[in-house]
């Protein structure tokens, strides 16, 4: 099966959300303690405007969930997606992070959609339903996310982008050309 190429079908299955699970062997107190480090480093950064991540209030001392190591969770709005990933891949030392989309699929999301910064980690999926009724929305109140209510940009918007992008493209010798239709 080809990737899908339909810019509507694309656009509206985008993800708007993400977590990281930030991993530590919870009996190693050198990197409970980085992790716990990285993750004030992450609430203060917030604080100060530098991107939007929400850690969760509780950190798993044991395993808990798919997770088989210690362990805490923080939401991301796609929004922000890019400078906390950035950040993550810096600043994490010898941590490793699960990242993975929040649609309706938890299982593929922890499976087959995720992707880890660091050496990754054998997960226990048996427990995560195969497919949930609805999106799992987190922090509604920021209006981010799935529960943003910024208008987005139109497909004709979009094109045109994509037509400027290719414009600009067209002197750059390293540059993939796109297919004509």
């Amino acid at each position: 099966m080809s990737p899908p190429t339909d810019l509507k079908e694309v656009v509206e299955s985008e993800i708007k959300e993400w977590h990281f699970h930030i991993y530590f062997h919870q009996r190693n107190a050198d990197e409970h303690h980085a992790a716990l480090e990285l993750r004030d480093a992450v609430l203060r950064l917030r604080r100060d405007g530098a991107f939007i991540a929400v850690p969760l209030f509780r950190v798993n001392t044991d395993p808990m969930g798919p997770h088989p190591v210690g362990s805490y969770e923080i939401w991301c709005p796609s929004e922000s997606f890019a400078s906390v990933y950035s950040y993550l891949c810096l600043n994490r030392g010898s941590l490793s992070i699960l990242v993975h989309p929040l649609t309706r699929e938890e299982r593929k999301d922890h499976e087959i959609r995720n992707s880890w910064i660091g050496p990754s980690f054998p997960l226990d999926l048996s427990m995560l339903p195969v497919l949930a009724d609805n999106v799992p929305l987190q922090y509604p109140s920021l209006k981010l996310g799935y529960s943003s209510e910024a208008p987005p940009l139109s497909l004709e918007d979009r094109r045109k982008i994509g037509a400027n992008i290719e414009r600009i493209l067209k002197s750059e010798k390293e540059a993939a050309k796109a297919p004509s239709d």
